[in-house]
C-alpha cells in the first residue's frame, strides 16, 4: 500500500516538472532578452531532469516502468500533473508570475523531504537544493522588478497573478487515498501543510513587487490534474512530445 502511495505522489511531483520543463523550453529562442533564454532553456533542462531523476526512484526503488515509457507512452488520463503547468505560456508575463508561483511551491516541497522518512527523497532534496534557489532568486528579482516598474508593467503582473493563483493553489490537492498514509508515515507533512508554506514564502515577495495577493479565502483551487482531469491543453502538448518516441516505442537509440 505505501509503494502504491509514493509512486502516486513521485508521479504527481514528476509530471508537474516534465509538462513545466517543456513549457519553459518553448521560450528557447523567443525570450525578451538574451539572459532570459539562457534562464528559461537552463531551468527547463533542470525540471526535465528533476522528472526523470523522480521517474527512476519510481522504477528501482518502488517497481515502476522504464522512464522514457513511463514519461512518453501514458494516456492523458494516466498523467497527474496540475493545471497550472498545462497552460500555454501566453505572455512573458504569465509565463513569469507561474515559474514564480510553481518554484515557490517546488522549494517548500523539497525543503520539507529534508526528513522524509522515505531516504530516495531525503536525496533529491539535497540534490536540487542548489537549482531551486537559482530558480527561485531568478523568479523573485524579476516579479519585484516588474511589479515596480511602472503602470503598464503593474497592471500585466497583477493580472497574471490574478490568473494563475487559483490554478498554482491546485499545485496542493491532496490525494483522496493515500493522503493520511503518506502524512502518518512521516513521508511528508501533507498538501495543506505546505499550502500554507508556500502562502507564507510567496506574501513577501508580492509585498516587494508591491502586488496584491488576491483574497485567498475567495480562491477555488483549481483540482483535477491529480486525478487524471486536465485541461484542453495538455493533449496536444503530450503528442508533440511523444512524436519521435512513437515512430517506435520499442526502439534501442
Amino acid at each position: 500500500m505505501l509503494n502504491n502511495a509514493l509512486t502516486d505522489l513521485l508521479t504527481k511531483m514528476a509530471d508537474d516538472e516534465l509538462i513545466q520543463g517543456h513549457r519553459n523550453s518553448e521560450w528557447t529562442g523567443l525570450g525578451p532578452m538574451m539572459e532570459e533564454d539562457i534562464a528559461f532553456s537552463s531551468m527547463a533542462q533542470d525540471k526535465i531532469g528533476h522528472a526523470l531523476a523522480l521517474y527512476k526512484v519510481i522504477q528501482e526503488q518502488l517497481g515502476g516502468t522504464d522512464p522514457d515509457q513511463y514519461a512518453f507512452c501514458r494516456a492523458e488520463k494516466d498523467f497527474k500533473c496540475c493545471h497550472l503547468v498545462e497552460m500555454p505560456n501566453s505572455g512573458y508575463d504569465l509565463s513569469l508570475m507561474r515559474h514564480f508561483l510553481f518554484d515557490m511551491a517546488e522549494t517548500v516541497r523539497y525543503e520539507s523531504f529534508a526528513d522524509s522518512s522515505f531516504e530516495p527523497l531525503q536525496h533529491l532534496a539535497r540534490k536540487f537544493k542548489g537549482e531551486l534557489k537559482y530558480h527561485t532568486l531568478h523568479a523573485n528579482a524579476w516579479v519585484i522588478q516588474l511589479g515596480q516598474a511602472g503602470e503598464e508593467s503593474y497592471d500585466r503582473m497583477q493580472t497574471a497573478l490574478n490568473e494563475t493563483i487559483a490554478l498554482a493553489a491546485g499545485i496542493f490537492e491532496p490525494s483522496r487515498e493515500f493522503e493520511s498514509l503518506l502524512t502518518d508515515e512521516k513521508v511528508y507533512p501533507g498538501e495543506t501543510a505546505l499550502y500554507h508554506r508556500w502562502l507564507d514564502r510567496i506574501y513577501p515577495v508580492l509585498v516587494k513587487s508591491s502586488l496584491n495577493l488576491p483574497d485567498i479565502s475567495s480562491i477555488q483551487p483549481a483540482f483535477g490534474g491529480r486525478q487524471g482531469v486536465h485541461t484542453p491543453y495538455l493533449a496536444p502538448l503530450l503528442k508533440e512530445m511523444g512524436e519521435v518516441i512513437h515512430i517506435d516505442t520499442k526502439a534501442n537509440w
